[in-house]
């Protein structure tokens, strides 16, 4: 597998922000969502067995592990990696896209589900049967850029019923939406999901790799 980085870090963002956590970066990524943070992860990186990886997590001793990207699924053996590490007995998130399916996913995994929204510029990319099979420990994010996106994803989970089937994260882009402002719209809408902020960002420097 093609490995962007591994790190030990707080968990900034979904339902286990601020726990430490162990990140696995992989390469690539078939997306190229306006408001990426994460570029870098498109080319950078070295192969990597999938013992060599899980050898590294283990080294960390944390039992909080997240596959992220880039799009982590865009490589096949991603799926045995998150197997793997359920094998061994690790707490597993995987952040994904939502453009690729999600159903050959180990069900112990708890996936993080990245709604596009039309500010992503990518929300043609969606593949939808992912929202629908979204499970009570899963979450779904939605990055929302300014007012359109947020009344997007109002909609949205009302549409699929998101808010019935596991955790929904309304999350600010940084750096071009006021926090305060999506904070406002949920409270104004009684909206139930849980707001967050990218806690790494605000611990770190916005653009510090490896956090």
């Amino acid at each position: 597998m093609r490995v962007t980085e591994i790190f030990h870090s707080i968990q900034g963002e979904s339902t286990f922000a601020g726990r430490p956590c162990v990140f696995v970066r992989l390469t690539g990524c078939p997306l190229r969502c306006s408001w990426c943070d994460t570029d870098y992860a498109f080319y950078e990186g070295s192969e990597q067995p999938i013992d060599a990886i899980v050898n590294i997590v283990r080294a960390y001793d944390c039992p909080l592990v997240e596959i992220t990207g880039g799009e982590p699924l865009a490589q096949p053996e991603c799926a045995a990696l998150l197997s793997r590490l359920c094998d061994d007995g690790f707490t597993v998130l995987l952040e994904t896209s939502g453009a690729l399916d999600t159903a050959n996913v180990d069900p112990r995994v708890r996936i993080i589900l990245d709604v596009k929204c039309p500010g992503s510029d990518m929300t043609d990319r969606m593949h939808w049967p992912n929202v629908e099979r979204l499970r009570v420990h899963d979450e779904a994010k939605f990055v929302i850029k300014d007012r359109c996106d947020y009344e997007w994803a109002k909609e949205t989970v009302v549409r699929f019923v998101i808010d019935r089937r596991c955790s929904v994260l309304f999350s600010p882009v940084f750096g071009e939406l006021d926090p305060r402002l999506l904070a406002e719209w949920v409270l104004a809408d009684r909206l139930p999901v849980r707001y967050q902020l990218q806690l790494h960002k605000l611990i770190w420097s916005p653009d510090m790799r490896g956090v």
